[in-house]
């Protein structure tokens, strides 16, 4: 068994808060390979909230005297004093995360961001998202850094945030593994949109066809990957016209484009105007 957590100045004793609107106690994760079952019951629940994500494998919960199995893709919440009793076996290769946290607006906070109080299970679907917010929100825990139970409650909000979106978002008919290589292939198109990049490389790169990988990125974003890298040029070509004074052709090859006819072209296609007018335009109206 694997697990990596940490603490709220290092204490495992929850509290209940009365002052602040959110806080949070914990956050980790547990990952079972050798240890046949991981139980946990607490008939009485806690004082503070609990919310787990399950991103592989399956867990069992009793819920309301009944016993259901909960796969990958899922989360459950816990509200205070709620009976907590469930577990997950080794030969599920389960991996879960959670986080605790409490305050005296969490209801409303929840309720703001549309988190259903009426069940227990939310679902959530399959996100790299999650587990970097679940990650960082730990790691906070263990090193302390200046400030970071501010940080701390805006990574929980931003979970938050990120649940409610994607449970009222149709990716979620998406099988888990085309949604976690879809959710790898934003992050890198977004990290390396100035690059050159081959779809048909990148595709073959992940053992799928072209076609396929197409057909699948559009499906879960709405966009195709030529275009959801053009927009990534794009917007940030806007954004270099509006707030320095580079060239064209800088800018151009700052977004990836080698020819800046090329890039002008694209850019009036895109935007109606060529990058001189846009940029004229623009502090015409707004400086």
């Amino acid at each position: 068994m694997y697990v990596n957590s940490g603490y709220l100045h290092n204490s495992r004793i929850p509290f209940r808060e009365k002052t602040q609107a959110l806080r949070v106690l914990s956050a980790g994760t547990y990952q079972l390979h050798t240890w046949p079952r991981l139980p946990t019951w607490r008939p009485k629940g806690r004082i503070d909230w609990q919310l787990i994500y399950i991103s592989a494998g399956e867990g069992h919960f009793i819920l309301d005297g009944q016993e259901v199995t909960v796969p990958a893709g899922n989360m459950v919440l816990y509200q205070p004093k709620q009976e907590q009793h469930y577990y997950f076996l080794g030969k599920d290769h389960s991996q879960y995360w959670f986080v605790h946290f409490t305050g005296r607006l969490v209801r409303n906070i929840l309720k703001q961001y549309e988190i259903p109080l009426d069940g227990y299970i939310l679902h959530t679907g399959i996100s790299f998202d999650y587990e970097i917010l679940f990650r960082r929100m730990r790691d906070e825990l263990v090193e302390c850094r200046t400030g970071y139970e501010e940080m701390l409650v805006y990574l929980l909000r931003a979970l938050l945030i990120t649940v409610s979106r994607k449970m009222h978002d149709h990716v979620l008919n998406i099988s888990g593994f085309v949604q976690e290589e879809m959710d790898k292939a934003k992050i890198y198109f977004r990290d390396h949109y100035n690059e050159k990049i081959s779809i048909e490389q990148y595709a073959a790169s992940r053992n799928m066809s072209t076609s396929w990988f197409g057909k699948s990125f559009t499906g879960t974003f709405g966009v195709s990957p030529k275009k959801f890298i053009l927009d990534q040029r794009i917007r940030n070509a806007q954004m270099l016209l509006e707030t320095t004074d580079g060239t064209v052709s800088e800018i151009a090859r700052i977004v990836g484009y080698d020819n800046p006819l090329y890039f002008s072209r694209v850019f009036r296609k895109e935007k109606g105007l060529s990058p001189a007018n846009y940029r004229k335009i623009f502090h015409e109206r707004f400086q």
